[in-house]
């Protein structure tokens, strides 16, 4: 029906990308304040004259004018534009800039990434997607850690590393708070960043030079990690549901030996050694075993299969002026090894936005509390699956019971009644205050709030052991730990902004003021009445105190911004930093950092504005200095600690640490280059990057002699380790017509880390680690030259020719451990209500072959290949002799290999690191709800040369990471 020109009427539609509704396109009625947003749903009404004019515009889309025309109901499908990428405001921290405006190097994904990954890791989530990050993962079990290293490794220590993480605009400690003692069962302590909860996640960026990171003065030198927790939209509530299920498997098993295999290399050993009758002790082969059993112990012990489940729901909504989202997450996984055990987490999430009638007064308010509870086994089965002979005895006797073959079998699965638990509980609240005082004239304040509390328990029961050696509970052990950690912060903060006639100005200064105070009880337990007891520390016989300290860390800064862009053409970025550190001693406490960033878009230029073919280009470059204290706190004092040792009825003290008032800042230094430039209306964008940091004054413990009482003293040490690289990131719009469309993204970095300075290596306890030259992450090793002919034995190079192998004098080998490059291959395909993610990730790099740690024809399994050992003179094989251990030459021969070039072999990887197929399902009958479903996959497939395991991996004695399947439903009215 026509409208009129005149009266006011209402306009009803949906909005849609051709296949899914847009939530919160803003419609306006073109020269009027007339404005409303579409709902989940896409639908919007506005009122409206027939000769009005809408405008339709969405952030990524192409902007839409549609003229009414007397018409009551106006359905839009909205295509998006690539070119409107570089309008994408990015977080930069203390600020946000234009895609196309920033002169530092940031890289960000988004929470349609994040959705697409059945992790429960933060840092999961950015494998393989961001140039320049490298992250590794430690482990299979669940609750483990991830590794992450931004533009690789500027410190000498090996904790002095870590980015600063932000959550929201506040500092979120990533220093463990568990002991590697009590989660035995996994290669890391517990990390908090288990504590994120990925689903919360609006969007992650990652700054990495020093434009981006000098505005974080002393915490900026590894990077920084900028998380931002999703906030509600206006419009009317919407709620959504999800939920998964899915199981993981172990990606890779060992080619082992098999029993008739095995047996006959223990053969050989006592052959070899001249033994004919063999030890009472070796039940494998003397007859006490079965000589025919077989049993794949992988396969027994790693071959279960994990069982994944997410529950998840949201309610969100609001007006234009309030905005709210609440949230909550529950999750299971059970581990592959046999036993119940589980890692539940469960997270809730709130957030409100509300904003004054004027606009003048803005309120954002975000806040998260996250549960873990983690029971795992406090021995991993790993080493153990692939060590025990393939004919050792069945695990459980005819009658149910666990097996010990009469005292000649230690059961693996006794072990496993030998636990850990992990408790954690993660409160973080945030406030973020702002007041327009005048136009152009902004103050600010940003309050932050994080309160944690982990405690963990090791219990090893005297069940765990051979009923033959009548163990009871008085020989029962309990390892406990108690870490909390609580901090604050403040940062006032002042902006001015003003346009002139061809330029504008955005200045910034402000301040922080932050506290953290950590406190930690580490406590052993020896023997109880009962087991049933055993959970409690009070009930122990004997207790003993490791570790009862609280430390407090405190930090302040004043910082400042000064951005001037020109025409759109050229950009100046000044920021600077004065920090104030309370972990360095009086006179070194306070320094300044501070960089420069500038900008060139030359595609704005009159020769190429209007380009057919070009359309974005950018030259920037930035330099600059950060700083880094991560070296725990007072360590430049005077410390002691009790001694715990009871002397004439009192408790005592020992020194702990030597003062040192000259311990100072570690600095970096960095420098970057880069090109930006988009083709075909940015349906093929590229970056191309150069970066050289050079860190100095290195934060390290300098080894003292014994006779002072004390193994080091920490001190600045006056190397230079310097990390250079190149990064390239491609992406193009493929196709992208009428409901389909296929995207790539491609990056890839090469990078090179080496420690350019040190004077007084040579003479230094150094010597042995480092070389000038060469990266900090070599190894110094024997050069392998291969199985003696004559001897049988393996041969490493004598390289002092003084006829005598000696680690000082032979290892001169140098093998690099540091990735040569990396990066990811990503694609998307859309057509119709489909839609298809996959992620391929690579990596160029050496990594240790799997050892048993024992010479061939040792009670240990082998690979399956050492069925070509050596066996009598002349003999060209790969492998030595074996022995049954008695052949002392033998044996130091093996353990020379081991320390040799020849462990190290190749472990690149090329992996489907992610796969996730959905499809809207239209619900004809139940109008006004959405239906997704989705499969999902994690560590599918994985081509490469390496055959110890995963080559990923760095842990071989540990749970590999597994390969994940998921299957899930969202439901969203």
């Amino acid at each position: 029906m026509p409208l009129s020109t005149t009266s006011k009427q209402q306009v009803t539609g949906t909005i849609t990308d051709g296949t899914s509704p847009l939530t919160g396109v803003s419609i306006s009625v073109k020269g009027q304040q007339n404005t409303v947003v579409s709902d989940f749903d896409g639908k919007f009404t506005i009122a409206v004259s027939s000769n009005d004019i809408l405008i339709f515009t969405y952030m990524g889309f192409k902007t839409l004018a549609i003229p009414v025309a007397g018409r009551s109901t106006i359905n839009i499908k909205m295509q998006e534009d690539a070119t409107a990428l570089q309008e994408v405001k990015i977080n930069a921290g203390y600020y946000s800039v234009k895609e196309s405006e920033r002169t530092g190097s940031i890289a960000k994904i988004t929470s349609k990434d994040i959705e697409k990954q059945p992790v429960t890791n933060v840092l999961a989530t950015m494998q393989g997607r961001m140039a320049g990050v490298d992250i590794t993962q430690d482990g299979g079990t669940p609750g483990g850690g991830f590794q992450i290293k931004i533009r690789g490794l500027n410190s000498l220590r090996e904790n002095g590393n870590e980015p600063l993480y932000i959550i929201d605009g506040v500092p979120y400690s990533s220093e463990s708070v568990g002991y590697s003692n009590i989660t035995s069962g996994m290669p890391t302590p517990t990390s908090p960043l288990n504590s994120i909860n990925p689903s919360d996640i609006e969007s992650i960026e990652v700054l990495k030079d020093a434009d981006a990171t000098a505005i974080y003065g002393s915490r900026g030198a590894n990077g920084v990690v900028l998380i931002t927790t999703k906030k509600g939209q206006a419009g009317k509530t919407k709620t959504t549901v999800s939920a998964s299920s899915g199981v993981g498997k172990v990606t890779k098993m060992l080619d082992l030996m098999d029993t008739q295999q095995y047996l006959e290399m223990r053969r050989q050993g006592f052959v070899n050694d001249g033994i004919t009758t063999y030890p009472d002790s070796a039940y494998d082969i003397n007859g006490t075993w079965d000589q025919n059993r077989y049993t794949d112990w992988q396969k027994e012990l790693l071959g279960g299969t994990a069982v994944i489940n997410n529950l998840q729901t949201s309610i969100s909504g609001g007006s234009a002026l309030t905005q709210y989202l609440l949230s909550g997450t529950y999750r299971t996984e059970t581990t592959v090894l046999p036993g119940d055990f589980e890692y539940d987490k469960g997270a809730v999430h709130f957030s409100m936005n509300h904003f004054s009638e004027d606009k003048k007064f803005k309120l954002l308010f975000s806040s998260g509390y996250t549960v873990q509870d983690n029971l795992q086994a406090a021995t991993d089965l790993t080493r153990t699956s692939r060590n025990l002979a393939p004919n050792a005895p069945a695990l459980y006797d005819a009658n149910g019971n666990l097996n010990f073959e009469n005292g000649t079998f230690q059961n693996p699965l006794a072990a496993l009644r030998g636990i850990t638990t992990a408790k954690t509980n993660d409160g973080m609240a945030n406030t973020v205050l702002t007041y327009q005082i005048i136009p152009n004239l902004e103050l600010k304040a940003n309050l932050g709030f994080t309160d944690l509390k982990n405690s963990e328990q090791r219990i090893l029961p005297s069940t765990m052991y051979d009923p033959i050696y009548q163990l009871g509970s008085d020989n029962s052990l309990l390892y406990s730990n108690l870490t909390m950690r609580q901090s604050w912060i403040v940062e006032p903060q002042l902006r001015w902004t003003h346009n002139f006639e061809t330029s504008k100005i955005d200045v910034l200064i402000g301040g922080t003021a932050q506290q953290q105070r950590s406190s930690r009880l580490y406590q052993l337990g020896i023997g109880f009445s009962s087991n049933s007891l055993i959970h409690d520390m009070a009930s122990a016989t004997t207790k003993y105190i490791f570790a009862s300290d609280e430390t407090i860390y405190k930090y302040q800064a004043f910082f400042g911004r000064i951005n001037y862009n020109w025409n759109q053409k050229y950009i100046l970025n000044l920021t600077g930093r004065r920090d104030g550190s309370s972990r360095f001693g009086p006179g070194k406490q306070f320094a300044t950092f501070g960089a420069v960033g500038a900008a060139w878009l030359f595609s704005n230029e009159n020769f190429l504005k209007d380009s057919p073919v070009l359309s974005f280009g950018k030259l920037r470059a930035s330099y600059g200095s950060s700083g880094n204290d991560q070296i725990g706190d007072y360590q430049f004092l005077n410390t002691y600690a009790s001694s715990g040792l009871n002397y004439q009825g009192m408790i005592g003290l020992e020194p702990t640490r030597l003062y040192n008032p000259d311990f100072s800042w570690e600095t970096s230094r960095k420098f970057e280059a880069a090109i930006e430039t988009g083709f075909l209306k940015d349906r093929i964008f590229f970056t191309a990057a150069w970066y050289r940091n050079k860190s100095s004054n290195q934060l390290v413990g300098i080894p003292l002699p014994g006779t002072t009482g004390f193994s080091a003293i920490n001190a600045n040490l006056d190397a230079t380790v310097q990390n250079s690289g190149v990064e390239f990131t491609l992406r193009t719009v493929n196709f992208d017509s009428k409901g389909s469309k296929w995207s790539t993204n491609f990056n890839i970095s090469v990078s090179r880390n080496k420690l350019i300075s040190f004077p007084g290596l040579e003479g230094s306890t150094y010597s042995n680690r480092y070389v000038i030259g060469e990266s900090t992450s070599i190894v110094k090793v024997y050069h392998y030259t291969g199985v003696n002919p004559q001897t049988g034995l393996y041969e490493v190079e004598d390289v002092n020719g003084d006829g005598i192998i000696t680690s000082l004098g032979d290892k001169k080998t140098i093998a690099d451990l540091t990735p040569k490059y990396f990066g990811g291959l990503q694609n998307q395909f859309q057509y119709k209500n489909w839609q298809l993610d996959f992620l391929f990730q690579f990596v160029k790099q050496q990594n240790y072959d799997y050892s048993p740690n024992v010479p061939g024809g040792s009670p240990i399994n082998q690979y399956s290949d050492m069925v070509n050992a050596w066996q009598q003179w002349g003999d060209i094989k790969p492998f030595q002799m074996n022995t049954s251990g008695q052949n002392g030459d033998a044996v130091n021969a093996y353990y020379n290999y081991v320390d040799s070039d020849a462990t190290i072999v190749d472990g690149s990887y090329i992996r489907l690191k992610n796969i996730s197929l959905s499809y809207d399902l239209p619900l004809q009958i139940l109008k006004g709800v959405n239906c997704k479903l989705s499969l999902q996959g994690q560590n599918v497939l994985t081509f490469t040369p390496y055959k110890g395991g995963d080559p990923e991996f760095k842990y071989t004695g540990y749970l590999q990471p597994l390969r994940v399947y998921t299957a899930g439903v969202q439901l969203t009215f």
